[in-house]
């Protein structure tokens, strides 16, 4: 259960960081609001996810799938540059977690 609150803290941290530029600046009112109902929910429950997870392998997680999908959603909904070095370096981030995991399991 304890992974499952790490994805949807992941996804509530999405969903708060494009609210944020949604909001262009805090200018606009309801995504100013979105984005800090999306993260309180979020840190409500990546501090659910903690009580089974340890806390470097869960941020981990947490911030790099976050950046990664982050990213991509800069590239497809806001039309943000990419290049191969961007699109490379989501793989290697994403690489990275999946080792940190790995690494993880040896206990």
């Amino acid at each position: 259960m304890s992974w499952f609150y790490l994805f949807f803290a992941i996804m509530l941290e999405v969903a708060g960081t494009t609210s944020m530029k949604l909001s262009k600046g805090m200018t606009r009112v309801f995504p100013s609001i979105l984005m800090f109902i999306f993260y309180i929910a979020c840190f409500g429950v990546l501090s659910l996810a903690l009580k089974k997870i340890e806390v470097g392998t869960a941020y981990a997680v947490w911030s790099g799938f976050g950046t990664a999908l982050i990213a991509v959603i800069g590239i497809l909904f806001f039309h943000e540059s990419f290049s191969f070095i961007k699109i490379a370096s989501i793989g290697l981030i994403i690489l990275g977690v999946i080792g940190l995991n790995l690494s993880g399991m040896q206990h």
